[in-house]
């Protein structure tokens, strides 16, 4: 895995992750709260694939300065900037949980230069006119009504499901070794995502133009799967019986990839 430093040209820092050769590429957007540094988990399927994974630190995790009032479009122009600065063209995006919308902001800002996006577990913009919390956990929900209401609150529990805690026993354990170093800054990064989640986005998902894949766990307490239909009108959806916010990755995260790969040239 190389990382580097590159500039934002903001003033800004934005710390980068790129791992492997191939022709095909593939940007890692990271979920709440984590570092952008891309799933040890498909790392063989990536290499067998060809694809290149690169990813980042959104402002104010990890190594990346922060973006006081960042929104969720701003991830295109970060993400575009970490692609100039690798001497990348064109590629797809692919994100879990909060990096879904990341993902969805670049494929939908980024006309040209982004092949295919897929979301998996990831959330729909907010909404009062269905049912938006329905289905969510107690926790995501008094989080994320706290940061609707403007408040500075950042939530330690999560709710994650049996299947969910059984799939961090095996190799989507992974996520232990990007959740402690995203906490190392504070809670900030954390109350800057869930502020942007519950206000405009600054972008409609339903514009975007290429191939777009949602992944869903039904069981997912942490964003329920009714998210995946108020995302795009035309997107493929994959939900899959049984599986949680976690425990959806080792049922489709390969497939997902796949799908990507097969659209990224």
């Amino acid at each position: 895995m190389d990382e580097r430093d590159v500039s934002a040209g903001d003033g800004r820092t934005l710390h980068v992750y790129d791992r492997g050769t191939g022709s095909r590429v593939v940007l890692w957007h990271h979920g709440t709260p984590n570092i952008g540094t891309p799933p040890r988990p498909l790392f063989a399927t990536a290499d067998r694939l060809g694809v290149r994974l690169i990813g980042y630190d959104r402002p104010g995790y990890g190594g990346s300065s922060p973006l006081p009032g960042r929104d969720i479009a701003s991830a295109a122009r970060d993400a575009a900037t970490v692609a100039d600065a690798l001497g990348i063209g064109t590629f797809a995006v692919l994100g879990h949980s909060g990096g879904g919308p990341h993902a969805l902001a670049c494929a939908a800002l980024l006309p040209g230069r982004v092949t295919a996006v897929a979301s998996i577990s990831g959330l729909a913009p907010f909404s009062e006119e269905w049912d938006w919390f329905g289905g969510m956990g107690p926790s995501g929900v008094a989080t994320l009504r706290a940061a609707r209401a403007g408040r500075t609150v950042a939530g330690s529990d999560v709710d994650f499901t049996a299947a969910d805690r059984a799939a961090l026993d095996g190799e989507w354990g992974w996520f232990g070794e990007v959740v402690r170093p995203a906490l190392a800054n504070g809670p900030e990064p954390q109350i800057a995502d869930d502020r942007a989640y519950v206000n405009p986005w600054g972008f409609d998902p339903a514009t975007i133009t290429v191939p777009v894949l949602l992944a869903h766990g039904a069981d997912d307490r942490v964003v329920p799967a009714a998210h995946a239909g108020h995302v795009h009108p035309a997107a493929e959806r994959w939900i899959t019986p049984g599986a949680g916010h976690i425990s959806v990755l080792p049922a489709t995260a390969t497939r997902v990839l796949e799908w990507l790969a097969g659209l990224s040239t």
